[in-house]
């Protein structure tokens, strides 16, 4: 077997293996550390291999499945083939694989959605059991053993501390220039021996540029040749492009008003369409020498730091599409001096994001009229992803904005109702709603004053009318006045939604 020249330890060339004879040193029943953030940075070979191999015994009538612990959701190779396998008994932190969805919703997986600033520490704790086998991708292996991490970092540092076995994928197609991008901090303890994070800027650096670990915990290495799964974004179309508008006018005036500078503070976003849509907003903006403290780099902030309207980024993760990702290589040199790949316990850290003041922009699903926001059910009880990093942003940045088109499924959904089927950020965490309607300024407002202004300014026109009338009714009938709701009638939309295919009467 031809060993790459990525792997430059001695002892480690010499276990070498396949996938299929790496996967087969994973037992029935393990918690199973796994990399991967965002489609970016996740072992290619060992879980495809290894649903190979739950498959064939399941089949067999062998019961097989794992825990699988990531750093957020991964791609089809991973998260796809296992769940397809029925080989995953608990999933955690977070997912977005439709094959995982569909098995979570049916009940056949169990699944632990978590802020993701919170894995490490809960692992650390010990409050999901041992941790017994770490798969982790890798740029490469240097003589002393030290890693080079791969395209995200996520929790793969607790992974390769907590893991009794180590299983490392090596991945040739990983550029090698990428070394030197990460910035892994060692420096964070247990209770009662915590000490501050030392981070006062978002391009600070405060650890080393390789993850460690025993290597006699190191039980296997499989090399691979493969890219990570990332898709394209969608061109920005209106309903986006208005949101982005709205946001963008909103941070101007704040600007205006003395409450930003011009170099506004460091931005947090999260991933998708309309994210990218404001961040082409932004790059076409009034604002200069931004900066970025967040946990994925997708499009959008490429885009920003090549023409110059971003200084630098820190984040956990890329999430680049296949034009973003070619553009991304060729031109390494450049990005290698603006970005910064950190472990998401850091970039999601309630502290720093607290003391570097952050803009954060998150999507939902949907908010009520008092600014209740449900970024992760759909109707209540079925999981659409996690709550991923916006629980760790949005309680503690700066500014907490959420955005959603006003309405879904053509119209049959509204995305403003009187009450959320679900509450993953209270309104005491919700600072700003848009729409492509309009923004919602929510700050300093009692529950009246924001559920008049949510209706007026960011519901669809079709369903103004209905939210005013419940809202007019439950300020007459409720028994109590502060935040008046209508019990009988405030999952009303959703119920019709599920009898009759749409929300309105």
């Amino acid at each position: 077997m031809s060993i790459s020249s990525r792997i430059q330890h001695e002892g480690l060339r010499q276990r070498v293996m396949t996938a299929e004879a790496a996967a087969a040193l994973v037992p029935a029943g393990a918690h199973v550390g796994m990399s991967g953030f965002t489609g970016a940075g996740y072992p290619k070979a060992v879980p495809q291999a290894l649903a190979e191999r739950i498959g064939r015994l399941n089949a067999q009538g062998q019961s097989f499945r794992i825990g699988l612990w990531t750093g957020a959701s991964t791609a089809p190779e991973l998260d796809g083939a296992l769940a397809k396998v029925n080989g995953v008994e608990l999933r955690m932190p977070y997912q977005s694989d439709p094959q995982g969805r569909a098995r979570i919703n049916l009940g056949e997986m169990e699944y632990t959605d978590i802020h993701l600033s919170h894995v490490a520490q809960y692992v650390w704790f010990g409050f999901f059991g041992k941790l017994d086998v770490a798969v982790i991708e890798v740029a490469g292996i240097l003589p002393d053993g030290r890693l080079i991490p791969s395209t995200s970092v996520g929790n793969n540092k607790t992974w390769l501390d907590q893991a009794d076995r180590i299983i490392l994928e090596v991945n040739r197609r990983v550029p090698a220039g990428l070394e030197g991008m990460h910035d892994i901090y060692y420096g964070t303890a247990l209770p009662p021996h915590r000490k501050p994070i030392p981070m006062t800027a978002p391009d600070q650096r405060i650890g080393e540029p390789y993850l460690r670990c025993d290597l006699d915990k190191v039980v296997a290495v499989v090399e691979t040749d493969q890219p990570d799964r990332n898709s394209a974004f969608n061109a920005p179309d209106a309903v986006s492009q208005a949101i982005a508008g709205h946001l963008v006018e909103f941070l101007s005036h704040e600007v205006s008003r003395g409450r930003l500078s011009p170099q506004l503070l460091p931005l947090q976003s999260g991933v998708g369409n309309i994210a990218n849509a404001v961040l082409a907003g932004l790059n076409d903006g009034p604002f200069e020498k931004l900066s970025a403290f967040t946990e994925v780099l997708q499009d959008g902030m490429l885009d920003m730091l090549a023409s110059g309207k971003l200084s630098h980024a820190s984040a956990t993760a890329l999430s680049l599409s296949p034009a973003a990702q070619a553009r991304f290589e060729r031109e390494l040199d450049f990005y290698r001096q603006r970005i910064v790949l950190r472990p998401q316990e850091i970039s999601n850290h309630p502290e720093l994001i607290r003391r570097l003041g952050l803009i954060a922009m998150n999507a939902m699903i949907e908010c009520d009229i008092y600014g209740n926001v449900n970024s992760t059910h759909v109707m209540g009880s079925s999981i659409m992803n996690g709550i991923g990093g916006s629980g760790d942003f949005a309680r503690n940045a700066y500014l907490s904005i959420f955005m959603t088109p006003s309405v879904a499924k053509g119209g049959a959904i509204s995305c403003i109702v009187p009450m959320v089927s679900h509450v993953d950020h209270t309104e005491h965490d919700v600072q700003i709603i848009v729409t492509e309607q309009g923004l919602a300024d929510l700050r300093g407002l009692s529950p009246k004053e924001r559920a008049r202004l949510l209706i007026e300014r960011c519901a669809h026109p079709d369903y103004r009318p209905l939210l005013r009338d419940y809202f007019d009714r439950a300020c007459r009938d409720a028994p109590g006045k502060h935040t008046p709701h209508l019990l009988g009638e405030a999952f009303s939309w959703h119920l019709r939604y599920l009898q009759q295919g749409r929300m309105l009467p």
